[in-house]
């Protein structure tokens, strides 16, 4: 693991990982801004941005010399890593990544916290539905893991410092020692 951390950082991981919170505590930590993929994503009702109105967003965003965002957008990909020098993978493993998710599904439908667009997240949409984050981690985690890895390895990217970080303690650790 490459321990080098750079002034522009993607954190990226299956969805309940944590990248929000772990961005939240680089930006804080480094002094960097925040910017959370998913609110340029996420318009009411969970209507997700236009491909080249997000693409123009994220690369508007990401024009600043110094930030931490966080986020998978495949759409996006190509402007988010060229531009990033350090990509911090939060790779843990499955049964993880799910109880994470369901503390926190939990914790916002009680709550009613709102999200990006004025959203919500529901039971029905968090347990009913066929747009289930649980159903998206259970799809997604063995992809990124096939992909990540291949990706990493492309010219393309080798530019980037690279930390894969494969459990909270790990994160906790390197967090720590930066």
């Amino acid at each position: 693991m490459d321990r080098k951390i750079g002034q522009r950082i993607i954190v990226v991981g299956t969805t309940g990982a944590g990248k929000t919170t772990v961005a939240q505590a680089l930006s804080q930590r480094l002094g960097y801004p925040h910017i959370e993929l998913d609110a340029m994503y996420w318009g009411p009702n969970w209507t997700p941005a236009p491909a080249d109105v997000f693409r123009q967003a994220v690369a508007q965003a990401l024009s600043g010399a110094v930030w931490v965002a966080d986020g998978n957008y495949g759409r996006a990909r190509d402007v988010i890593w060229a531009r990033a020098d350090t990509l911090v993978w939060l790779d843990y493993a499955l049964p993880v990544i799910l109880w994470r998710l369901l503390r926190r599904a939990l914790e916002r439908i009680i709550t009613q916290e709102e999200l990006w667009g004025g959203n919500r997240e529901t039971w029905r949409g968090q347990f009913l539905s066929r747009d289930s984050l649980f159903l998206w981690a259970l799809t997604s985690h063995p992809r990124f893991s096939r992909e990540y890895p291949v990706l990493l390895a492309q010219p393309e990217s080798a530019h980037l410092s690279v930390a894969r970080l494969r459990s909270p303690g790990a994160t906790r650790e390197w967090l720590a020692g930066l």
